[in-house]
C-alpha cells in the first residue's frame, strides 16, 4: 500500500527539517518562504521490533519492514485558498495524500523570520484550519450548484446530495472541519470523490525548544506530537550504534522521529501482520478490519483469488514457541478461513490454490 503523509505547516517552522530528518534526503531547508515548491516525497521504514524479533527466530536472507510516505509540501499563508503565496498547487498536493502531518512552531530564533513576525502556536494552527476549511467550503459549494440543477430535474439522489452539500456548508461556514461532522457511512462514501482537505485525518507535531512551556498548548487535541526537530536532526547524524546509545542517555525508550513515524502509521487505521521464512521475514500492512483473504490480497492479488485458508498464530506465540513448526507442535498455530479478521502482529502463512 503506497501511503502518503503530508507534511504542512506555514513557512520556516521546520517542515524541511522534519523531512530531512526522515528521510535522511538532504533537499533545501532554507530561511525564505516559499523555497519549496514541488512536494519532495520520501519513503520511511516504520520501525517495528516485533519484525526484529521473528526474523531473529527465522532467520531469514533478508528482512524488510514496511514503509509508509512523507510528502514536504511548502509552507501555507493565509490566502492560500485564494492562491496566495501559491496556495492553489500546495492545496492541491495535500488532496493527493492520505493524511496530514502539521507541523505548528514553538521554538524562539532570531535568525529565522516568522512570516507573520511573531510566534504564535495557537494563532498558526487557527491559520492553517481556516485555509483549509475555506478550501473545502469552496468545493462543497461548487459541487452544491451542481447539485442544485440536478435536483430541479426530480432526481431523488440528487436531492439526497443537495442535502448532504447544505448540511456540509453550513458545518463548514461555522468553522468544523469535515472530519469532526457526524456523518452516516453512505454519506462519507458520496463525500469521497470530493477529496476534501479537512476530511483527512490529521496529527500535530509542535516543533519546540527547551523553553517550550506547556500551559502555552494545554487546550491542544490529544493528535498533538511535542518535538523538539532540531535535536532529532542531531540524534539522526550520529552513527546507528550511538543513536541508541544517546536516546537512553536521555531517558527514553525510542526517538521521537520513531514516535512520530508510528503515530501516523496508526493514524491511518492501519495494522501490520507479518509473513516469515528462510528467504525472507516482512511487514505488510492493510487496513484494521481486514479479512484474511484481503490481507492476502496484499501481497499478491493471486494469492487472495485462490485463497484456501490461513495458518495464524500470534507474534509473541511465535516467538515463544522458537519458529512456526514447534508453534504447531504445541497447538499455537490457528487454521483461519475467509471470514478471519487479521489481529494486527498476526504471523501469516496463506494457502492458496493459485
Amino acid at each position: 500500500m503506497a501511503l502518503s503523509i503530508g507534511i504542512v505547516g506555514l513557512p520556516n517552522v521546520g517542515k524541511s527539517t522534519l523531512f530531512n530528518t526522515l528521510t535522511q534526503k538532504q533537499i533545501e531547508a532554507s530561511n525564505y518562504p516559499f523555497c519549496t515548491i514541488d512536494p519532495n516525497v520520501g519513503v520511511v521504514k516504520v520501525p517495528d521490533e516485533r519484525l526484529d524479533k521473528i526474523a531473529e527466530i527465522s532467520r531469514p536472507a533478508q528482512v524488510l519492514p514496511t514503509t509508509i510516505e512523507f510528502w514536504d509540501i511548502a509552507g501555507l499563508v493565509k490566502g492560500a485558498n485564494q492562491g496566495e503565496g501559491l496556495g492553489n498547487q500546495f492545496l492541491a498536493n495535500i488532496r493527493e495524500c492520505d493524511a496530514i502531518c502539521e507541523v505548528v512552531r514553538d521554538f524562539k530564533d532570531g535568525n529565522i523570520i516568522h512570516v507573520d513576525g511573531q510566534v504564535n502556536p495557537n494563532n498558526d494552527r487557527e491559520t492553517i484550519s481556516t485555509e483549509l476549511i475555506l478550501a473545502d467550503l469552496a468545493t462543497v459549494e461548487k459541487r452544491l450548484e451542481k447539485a442544485k440543477k440536478q435536483t430541479k430535474g426530480g432526481g431523488k439522489e440528487a436531492a439526497w446530495q443537495q442535502e448532504v452539500l447544505e448540511k456540509l456548508k453550513d458545518k463548514l461556514g461555522e468553522g468544523a472541519a469535515i472530519r469532526d461532522i457526524e456523518l452516516s457511512q453512505e454519506e462519507k462514501e458520496f463525500i469521497k470523490e470530493l477529496h476534501l482537505l479537512t476530511a483527512k485525518p490529521i496529527l500535530y507535531v509542535l516543533n519546540v525548544d527547551e523553553g517550550h512551556k506547556d500551559e502555552d498548548v494545554s487546550d491542544w487535541p490529544d493528535n498533538a506530537l511535542k518535538l523538539n526537530i532540531k535535536l532529532e536532526q542531531e540524534i539522526a547524524s550520529l552513527p546507528e550504534e550511538e543513536q541508541a546509545d544517546y536516546i537512553r542517555e536521555m531517558g527514553l525508550q525510542e526517538s521521537g522521529l520513531n514516535r512520530l513515524i508510528k503515530s501516523c502509521y496508526n493514524l491511518l487505521d492501519l495494522i501490520t501482520f507479518f509473513t516469515t521464512g528462510q528467504d525472507e521475514s516482512k511487514a505488510w500492512t492493510t487496513e484494521k478490519g481486514s479479512t484474511a483473504p484481503e490481507a492476502a490480497g496484499r501481497i499478491h492479488s493471486d494469492i487472495q483469488e485462490g485463497f484456501i485458508r490461513a495458518e495464524v498464530i500470534n507474534w509473541r506465540d511465535f516467538i515463544e514457541a522458537g519458529g512456526e513448526q514447534a508453534a504447531k507442535e504445541k497447538g499455537l498455530m490457528g487454521l483461519e478461513g475467509k471470514d478471519y479478521v487479521v489481529q494486527d502482529g498476526d504471523v501469516c502463512h496463506f494457502l492458496h490454490n493459485k
